[in-house]
């Protein structure tokens, strides 16, 4: 088990932070290769994922800000889409969220840390093309059984309250989330 937390931080170093030990020990890791992950990387001016976007799936409750919290910025894809934060100092896409601060979620992007093999090794891969075929997923079993335990425990022991995204007594993120046109969106779908 992890003793110590696990720093991350933006491309430019200006956004930082840590996930705890816990958050380690409990967090599962995945490559995901949805057009929606995909997309979030190109509108952020990131290289295009073809081999995944690799995410770390915790409880927000492991996530600690250390530094530049006033960079936290957010989009959603389309006015039903994902939180999908990112340091808005350098467009790093730093975590994925519900849009509920009670339904405790949060996929961090492995990329920033600096040994992203400390989170331990991908488990599942969600969303894989296959040509001429439906996308096909591995280890998911394992995955969903993580956040819905994550979930459970969060709300009921009320950890889900310690979020860095929410404002856990308006229910509301902490920024204002941009929303693409259906015209920007459309441009980020190759």
């Amino acid at each position: 088990m992890a003793s110590e937390t696990l720093e991350f931080s933006c491309n430019c170093g200006s956004f930082a932070g840590h996930i705890s030990p816990e958050a380690q020990k409990t967090g599962v890791r995945l490559l995901c290769f949805c057009p929606d992950c995909r997309a979030g990387e190109l509108h952020h001016q990131q290289p295009d994922p073809v081999e995944g976007v690799d995410l770390f799936q915790l409880a927000p409750h492991g996530i600690t800000i250390t530094k530049g919290a006033e960079h936290l910025r957010l989009l959603r894809l389309g006015p039903n889409g994902l939180f999908r934060w990112y340091a808005g100092c350098c467009g790093t896409p730093v975590a994925n969220t519900l849009k509920k601060p009670t339904l405790a979620f949060a996929g961090l992007r492995s990329d920033l840390f600096e040994n992203k093999d400390a989170l331990g090794k991908v488990v599942a891969r969600a969303n894989m093309p296959q040509p001429g075929k439906p996308p096909r997923s591995t280890g998911m079993i394992r995955m969903v059984y993580g956040i819905f335990s994550r979930m459970i425990t969060a709300r009921l022991s009320g950890l889900w309250r310690q979020t860095p995204f929410f404002d856990v007594e308006t229910g509301k993120p902490v920024v204002e989330p941009e929303v693409l046109t259906k015209e920007a969106r459309a441009r980020l779908y190759p």
